[in-house]
Parts: structure tokens; C-alpha cells; sequence
């Protein structure tokens, strides 16, 4: 064959991206103001390079740039160099130079981990026939919100540590082989890290002892919303089976998977950084430009704004939804900096945005789980707002800081508690959605971790490169008396007492909780509070702490148990309001401060108390619970335990008291002690206590 005279024909316009077929390959790439296209490619078996410029006449449908290359079934690299009709002279010059990605391509030249990236240089989309795979029946599980438990995780950082004991840690194939331990858990779904193509050596960081180049970790930094990071895979070619592979065993092990995806912003950064794609094919269409066409408008905080509701890149991102569902079975996804979304194309905030109404209501996503961080870099904060849709999910930033405030011992925290605990009726009940449209969590990979958050008062983040200059200075942590760790060993009860009781918190507010990865195991990222930037331990799961935190893994799961147990943690409605003299049995919550019938909302008060009604519960025969919490940083205080709903002369049971060493922490039913009404009940500082009614005709 004469490669340098490959035979062609004109082509189709749809769909976009690469067309595999045995005759050959149909490329399609969309470019309103590309003045001209040049298809550059290469054989997968030859290192020639060749050139094909596209005709307008012949190879252009509207916007769409079309070329059928007949291969003879072989394989070929390819990429664009797009000459653009918009004169911009403060932009990256010569794009026409860059050997751009094509936004629609499926695949990536295979590379492994901390390779830097060919994108903009060499040719790096793969054209190639489709690799069979046995998904054995497979099908998305369908979870119903009100019996899921998110466990957030980075798929390098889950198995990467040495103590993981997998075959291929750091990669799909390791998670795979740790399915047994999120089985046993109890977690529902995992919510994994950005796994589309990034460039992790795309940072300008180093490390300020050693001056290593610091590597972009988490991999918020797309470089495409469709191919897949082939280094997370232990043999890069097959990153897409490893991957498929890794879906299918967790859908059998009873387990979701939900994808955080970045459509928010690109890794092309600001008018200094790389240009590997979307500002070489169209940068007026893909990004949000300042009215002199000069420079960016960066709400993301990362150099650039996706510009989403532009109609074609809505619809790109639907169409990589879709294929991502199609191709993978994915149960949900989590949108980073989703608030870009309610921004129109000149980057005002806008109500009813179309992009947000069309992921609710494609057809094809209707079985999805959406979840929204509903808040962007530059103070546009939507939580509680983002969507009316009952369909959006939304991160809760508001849980996440009043739970903090309360547990580290602020004023004025009690009634945000209250209202957290309740499931956020002042967020999503005016326009008809419940406390499952609430995502509870204290901490996730953004930020401390639980230990750091109960072991320190500041952040600690020099090892980032950036003088400690990086990352959230309001964290509403307290060290519980001292900065850092070790600690004492009275300092580090306490850690451990107050992290049992923030556990307790997620788990039994009314919301879906998600459980940050390590956090069940008392993980420390030393005080790092922005650790996008570090691959070594401080990132990677220690699977030691099996072993040495052993009683905390214990109680975590016992909580899970319990959640799961008890509909009465997880309903799908807000409570009902009942007026003060309403008996207590027909009352579905009834709070009090640590007298029964008294309530205490001042700026002063640190305690809570309440009752939630097993009469309440979807079926109506469950146990009652009580639960006190005291958030004082020193005092002990004493609360008077109330009547059980039931009205009869039953005692309560207590299952739980976060003050306890283990196994005491979290005992069984069958072992606990006996509490009767009337009785006081001293709660430790900071702990957390729960009891259950004793009534035998209740499970």
C-alpha cells in the first residue's frame, strides 16, 4: 500500500469523533471557524507520518469537517492541525502548529503513569477497532437512593501504598481486588476521582526540599471527556476492558459506580498553558472569552471556563455522558464545579439553565444518579439552588460546615445542627424535593481528612510548592489541644472520640452520606488540606491501619450495619411539624436540650438531644432511638434521658457511646445496658451517645 497516497472519500458528518470500520475509518470533527483541517496520522505498524488536507467543498458539512480514509482494517493515530479565522492576538499564536485532539475521540495512545503527554505535539487519538468484552448480563444496578452509601476514592491512591497486597497496585485491577473489603464495609457505591485523559505532568510545582517535579494527582485537568487515563490500568492497551472488568465485579458485588467528571473547565489552563485541543479546533465555541477576546473568564480557579451551554458543547457533553454509560454501565456521576452550568455563554449566572434541565431529562440517563457540587471558584454558591429537578443530587457544603462547627465546639452551632441532622429542610423542601436530594459528608478528597480534621488547627501545605499558600484556610477544624501528630495520648483519645461521633453524625443524619476513602480508617494526609499534588503516602491508602486501627474500622461498619438496618436514618421525606402540646408518640422527632420538653436554640448552647419515632418509619415497627450529643470542648453534661414514643414504662437500650474504648463504643442489642426514662445520662465532651427503646415487639 502507498502510504503516501492514501485513497479517500469525502466522508459523513455524523456522528463526530472517529468511525470504525472494516473498509475503513470515517473522522468527523466540528470547526466553525477552522479556514482549513489537516487530518495528520500515522499506522500504528509505521513510523511514517502523512498529511491530508481536508477540502471545504468536498469534506465539509456546515460546521463538521468529514474525511472516510480507507485503512484495510489497520489502526492509525491521528489528530488535527485546524488554521482558525479568528484573529486573537492575545491568545496562544501558531495553533495551527498543534496537533490537536479530537474532543469526540474514544481512545488515547496507551501511556503508562507519570509519562508526560504527546497532546498538541503528536498524533495521540486512536482510531482502532472496538476490543470484545463479556459483560456476562451485566446491567447498572439501580440502588434506590434511600439504601445508598457513597465511599469517594482515588483509584492510583486506594491500592497504590505497598502495604495494599494486590497483584497491580495503583491501577482498575487493584480496586478489583479489594472489592471483598468495601463488600464487607457495607458501602453501596464508589464515587471515583476523575478517570478521563489528564496529563498528571502538567504541573509547574516542585518540591520545595527536594525540587522533584510534583505531579497533578487528583486529575481535575481533562484533556479529553471521553478517553480514559490508560496509565490507571495495569497494561495501559487494555485500559478499557481493565476498567469494564472493574465495573462488572463491583455491579456483582452489590456495588454502584459513580464517576466524577470535570466539564467545568480543561487541562489547556490560561493563555500560558498547553494547547492540546479545544482552543486549537475552536476556542471561541469551547470556552468563555472576555468581551475584548483577549484573555479567559476563569470561574473555575484553573485558567479557563468550559463554555457549557453553548449548544454544541451541551451537546458534547450529553453525547459523553451517554457514551459513557453505554460503554461502561456507569450507575451516576458527580459534576465537578457544577454551578458552570448555570452560567450562559457570556458567563452571567443564569435560572433555568439548559444544560442542567437536559441532563435531567435525556432518556438515555434516566436511570443515573446526578450529583452536583453546586458551587464554582468565583462565589457563585447554588446548594440548596442549583436545580428544582428532583433528579439533581447535590453535594451539601452547608452539612459538611455546620456538623464541623458544632463538633469543634463553636457558638451559635446547635440549630444548624438541628437542621443538618433533619435532612436540610431549609435547602430542598420550598420546591418539593427531600433529604435524599442531599449528599451528606464531612470531609472528602478535597480537603482534611477525619483525622485531620479532629488533629489540627491549620493547614499544613508546604509540601506543595506553593509557601503554604495553596489550599481552604477555613476549615472549622480544632486539633483537640494540640497541632499535629503523635500526640499524647489524652489528646489522642479524644481524636478518636470525636471522629466516632462525626461518623455517627453522617451516617445517622437524614441525607445519603458519602464516606471519604480512609476515613473509616483513621488516614492522615499529615495536615495537607489540598493534596492534588501528591502521588507518595500522603495520598496513598496505608493498609497497615487495618491492623492498628482496627476499633475504628469496627465502628464504621457497625454504624453502616445499623444505617441500613433502619429506615428511620434514611427517609425519603422531611418530618412532620407537630405543635408543642402534640403527644409525644405521635411526633415523628422530638428534640430537646438535656431536659425532655425543653429546647435550647441560644448562641450559648452546646448540647442536643432528640427522639426519632420508630412509629415513623416507612413500615411503622421499628425501635425508637435517642441520641444525645455534647459539643462541648471540656465539660461533661448530663442529660435526662425522656420517655420511649411507645408510652409504655420501657427502658432504652444503649448501643452506642462514642466516649467508650472499644468494643464498649458500639455493643449489640443483646449485650447493651439497660437506661431507664428519668434516668441522667453523662456524655462525655465532645461525644455522642445513642439508645434504643428496649420494647420487645421491636427488631
Amino acid at each position: 500500500m502507498d502510504e503516501r497516497a492514501p485513497k479517500t472519500e469525502a466522508g459523513r458528518p455524523l456522528p463526530l469523533g472517529p468511525s470504525w470500520s472494516a473498509q475503513g475509518i470515517n473522522f468527523a470533527l466540528f470547526s466553525r471557524h477552522g479556514r482549513s483541517v489537516t487530518l495528520v496520522f500515522s499506522y500504528l505498524d509505521s513510523d511514517h507520518q502523512l498529511e491530508i488536507e481536508l477540502d471545504p467543498h468536498v469534506n465539509k458539512t456546515g460546521d463538521i469537517w468529514h474525511l472516510f480514509l480507507h485503512t484495510d482494517g489497520r489502526a492509525v493515530y491521528y489528530g488535527y492541525r485546524v488554521e482558525t479565522d479568528h484573529a486573537q492576538p492575545s491568545f496562544p499564536a501558531a495553533t495551527e502548529r498543534v496537533i490537536a485532539i479530537d474532543p469526540y475521540c474514544r481512545l488515547h495512545k496507551p501511556r503508562s503513569w507519570a509519562l508526560s503527554s504527546e497532546a498538541g505535539r503528536e498524533p495521540i487519538c486512536l482510531a482502532a477497532e472496538g476490543l470484545d468484552f463479556d459483560w456476562q448480563g451485566d446491567r447498572p444496578l439501580r440502588i434506590p437512593a434511600s439504601e445508598t452509601i457513597i465511599y469517594e476514592l482515588h483509584v492510583r491512591g486506594f491500592t497504590r501504598h505497598p502495604s495494599s497486597g494486590v497483584a497491580a497496585p495503583g491501577t482498575f485491577s487493584g480496586v478489583t481486588e479489594k472489592i471483598e473489603y468495601l463488600k464487607e464495609l457495607g458501602i453501596t457505591a464508589v464515587e471515583l476521582l476523575p478517570v478521563t485523559e489528564w496529563d498528571e505532568t502538567d504541573n509547574k510545582f516542585s518540591h520545595p526540599e527536594t525540587g522533584e517535579l510534583l505531579l497533578n494527582y487528583w486529575g481535575y485537568n481533562p484533556l479529553s471527556f471521553f478517553a480514559l487515563r490508560s496509565g490507571l490500568a495495569s497494561t495501559p492497551a487494555e485500559a478499557l476492558n481493565e476498567f469494564k472488568t472493574m465495573v462488572r465485579s463491583l455491579h456483582q458485588a452489590g456495588i454502584e459506580v459513580i464517576l466524577d467528571l470535570v466539564f467545568n473547565h480543561t487541562g489547556e489552563s490560561d493563555l500560558e498553558g498547553t494547547t492540546t485541543g479545544f482552543r486549537a479546533i475552536d476556542n471561541a465555541v469551547y470556552y468563555l472569552i472576555d468581551e475584548q477576546g483577549s484573555d479567559y473568564l476563569n470561574y473555575t480557579g484553573c485558567g479557563n471556563t468550559v463554555n457549557c451551554n453553548h449548544p454544541v458543547v451541551s451537546t458534547m457533553i450529553l453525547d459523553s455522558l451517554r457514551y459513557l454509560v453505554q460503554e461502561f454501565h456507569l450507575d451516576g456521576f458527580r459534576f465537578d464545579l457544577a454551578a458552570i452550568f448555570s452560567r450562559d455563554t457570556s458567563g452571567a449566572p443564569v435560572e433555568n439553565a439548559p444544560l442542567i434541565e437536559m441532563i435531567a431529562q435525556d432518556p438515555l440517563l434516566r436511570d443515573c444518579k446526578i450529583i452536583a457540587e453546586a458551587w464554582d471558584a468565583a462565589g457563585l454558591y447554588q446548594v440548596g439552588s442549583f436545580s428544582t429537578n428532583r433528579r439533581w443530587m447535590e453535594w451539601n457544603g452547608k452539612f459538611r460546615d455546620d456538623v464541623r462547627l458544632f463538633m469543634s465546639g463553636h457558638p451559635d452551632s446547635v440549630h444548624r445542627l438541628a437542621t443538618r441532622i433533619a435532612g436540610s429542610s431549609d435547602l430542598y423542601q420550598d420546591d418539593g424535593r427531600g433529604p435524599l436530594n442531599s449528599i451528606n459528608f464531612v470531609t472528602c478528597h478535597d480537603g482534611f481528612t477525619l483525622y485531620d480534621l479532629v488533629s489540627y488547627n491549620h493547614k499544613h501545605n508546604h509540601e506543595n510548592g506553593e509557601q503554604n499558600n495553596d489550599g481552604e484556610n477555613h476549615n472549622l477544624s480544632w486539633n483537640s489541644g494540640f497541632e499535629g501528630a503523635p500526640a499524647a495520648a489524652r489528646f489522642e483519645r479524644l481524636r478518636r472520640r470525636r471522629m466516632r461521633s462525626l461518623i455517627v453524625l453522617l451516617l445517622f443524619s437524614q441525607g445519603i452520606p458519602m464516606i471519604c476513602a480512609g476515613d473509616e480508617l483513621g488516614r492522615s494526609q499529615g495536615g495537607n488540606n489540598n493534596t492534588w499534588c501528591q502521588d507518595n503516602e500522603i495520598n496513598w491508602l496505608d493498609w497497615r491501619l487495618l491492623e492498628s486501627n482496627a476499633d475504628l474500622l469496627r465502628f464504621v461498619k457497625k454504624c453502616i450495619d445499623m444505617y441500613k438496618s433502619h429506615t428511620l436514618f434514611r427517609r425519603d421525606r422531611f418530618f412532620s411539624h407537630y405543635p408543642a402540646q402534640a403527644p409525644l408518640e405521635d411526633r415523628d422527632i422530638v428534640w430537646q436540650s438535656m431536659i425532655p420538653g425543653t429546647e435550647d436554640w441560644s448562641p450559648e448552647c452546646r448540647e442536643l438531644g432528640f427522639i426519632l419515632n420508630g412509629k415513623s418509619a416507612a413500615d411503622g415497627s421499628e425501635p425508637s432511638f435517642f441520641i444525645m450529643v455534647n459539643g462541648r470542648r471540656q465539660t461533661r453534661k448530663t442529660f435526662i434521658v425522656p420517655d420511649v414514643p411507645s408510652g409504655q414504662d420501657s427502658p432504652w437500650l444503649r448501643l452506642i457511646d462514642t466516649a467508650l474504648n472499644s468494643p464498649d463504643d458500639f455493643v449489640d442489642r443483646a449485650d447493651a445496658q439497660t437506661v431507664p426514662a428519668g434516668s441522667g445520662y453523662r456524655v462525655e465532651p465532645m461525644a455522642l451517645v445513642v439508645l434504643q427503646s428496649a420494647d420487645p415487639t421491636t427488631p
